[in-house]
């Protein structure tokens, strides 16, 4: 049986397995005629993915889904392949990357593109975090690229195609040359990138965006239900609509969230506390934190409209490398985005070697931990969760030391701290 890849012909994340195939010898063959949100939902491709996402790659020994996973499958198909480095230490950078690429390039290019082109709702402060994350990102990977031909060593790995097809969604999307010039190596890479033979075989030409895509609705789409008068081009108007769908293809794994309903929390009793005084009262405050910040806070909290959490990561023995693990941190914080008009959080990466501590505070509306941050924050299942009972004083406390970053903590070094708000 050769190996069948599921996805459509532009999406960004099946070209990560097809360069690693042209690389390892590996026959990989694309479906033909796949429709993203039909070819996805049929029980057969369900049978391989049960939550419907691309792509999926159809083995002799059994289906793989998530695109990483997938272009490490096929490199794998060939002993000893470059792709994957020469030594352990190249593994683990090679992985480094890999992690870089995925939670600090293609995440934040995602959050700025897709409420731009409707799939989600557009929020100016939203998009802002997210191109000033992504501008961070690109500066580091700059400076890294300002002595490096490549991610890891002196030739192509499996960090540079995935990285490559990541930037490649940010520069023929939204990324304009105005964007890009402030990061002269990144731009050096991605074009000597894209132009080697088995890069360019798959993703053809790229050209680079000239403008930033301007704002659309999310709610776009259902408009064309409202006219009643001419019912025949109805159908004409939705089936020209039906086509966009697979755009949403390239930017990421998953099919365009569907407009929702009104948040619950959103009807619940009115609170005391203003979220939103709260967190300029923590972003303002510079001095006397502890008389100004905390003493503020306490005066504000509403026990009955709020509830505190503390959590602690489960798997903190994994936590060997620093860089990781605040790439895993600054992920989670980054996946919180829908919960920031009912949440405030902390962050707290613990030690001063290896295995750091991974611990948290959260602030959220309501009396539980809200329902729609469960069902589609995939890292909460990663923690363990505690309700705070502010009438012990010692839980109490530690809430002080989490909010003020108090070193050392429950005696040990704080590696970072990192505030959601």
């Amino acid at each position: 049986m050769a190996l069948v890849l599921h996805a459509g012909n532009t999406n960004k994340n099946a070209f990560k397995a097809l360069i690693a195939a042209e690389y390892s010898g590996v026959k990989v063959e694309l479906v033909k005629n796949f429709e993203m949100g039909v070819s996805n939902k049929t029980p057969e491709f369900l049978k391989m993915n049960p939550i419907g996402k691309v792509p999926v790659l159809e083995t002799p020994d059994g289906t793989v889904f998530e695109s990483n996973a997938i272009a490490r499958y096929v490199a794998r198909l060939k002993a000893e392949n470059p792709l994957l480095g020469s030594s352990l230490i190249d593994y683990a950078h090679i992985e480094q990357w890999i992690d870089f690429a995925s939670l600090e390039i293609d995440a934040n290019i995602l959050r700025w593109f897709i409420p731009r082109i409707g799939f989600a709702v557009y929020l100016p402060p939203a998009e802002e975090a997210a191109i000033s994350s992504l501008k961070r990102a690109l500066a580091a990977l700059n400076v890294h690229l300002a002595s490096n031909t490549f991610l890891v060593g002196h030739s192509v790995t499996l960090a540079d195609i995935i990285m490559t097809c990541n930037l490649t969604l940010g520069f023929s999307r939204i990324m304009t040359k105005s964007f890009t010039s402030e990061f002269p190596h990144v731009e050096r890479y991605f074009w000597t990138m894209v132009n080697i033979p088995n890069f360019h075989k798959i993703l053809g030409d790229i050209k680079q965006a000239e403008s930033v895509p301007p704002v659309q609705s999310a709610k776009k789409p259902s408009q064309p239900k409202e006219p009643a008068k001419p019912k025949p081009q109805e159908p004409k108007r939705e089936a020209k609509k039906e086509p966009a769908k697979p755009k949403v293809e390239e930017a990421g794994e998953e099919e365009a969230p569907k407009p929702k309903a009104k948040n619950p929390l959103d009807l619940l009793p009115p609170s005391k506390m203003i979220l939103d005084e709260w967190k300029r009262l923590y972003s303002n405050t510079k001095t006397n934190f502890r008389e100004v910040a905390i003493k503020g806070f306490w005066d504000m909290y509403d026990p009955e409209g709020y509830s505190l959490w503390f959590c602690d990561y489960k798997y903190n023995d994994e936590n060997t490398v620093s860089f990781v693990t605040l790439n895993k941190v600054g992920g989670f914080l980054q996946r919180m985005d829908l919960a920031r008009k009912y949440a405030f959080g902390k962050m707290l990466v613990i030690g001063s070697s290896p295995p750091f501590k991974v611990k948290g505070l959260w602030l959220f509306r309501g009396q539980e931990i809200p329902q729609f941050v469960i069902d589609e924050c995939y890292d909460m299942e990663l923690y363990e969760w505690k309700k705070v009972d502010i009438t012990v004083e010692a839980q109490k406390e530690r809430v002080n030391q989490m909010i003020e970053d108090q070193e050392p903590f429950e005696g040990e070094a704080l590696l970072d701290a990192k505030c959601f708000k």
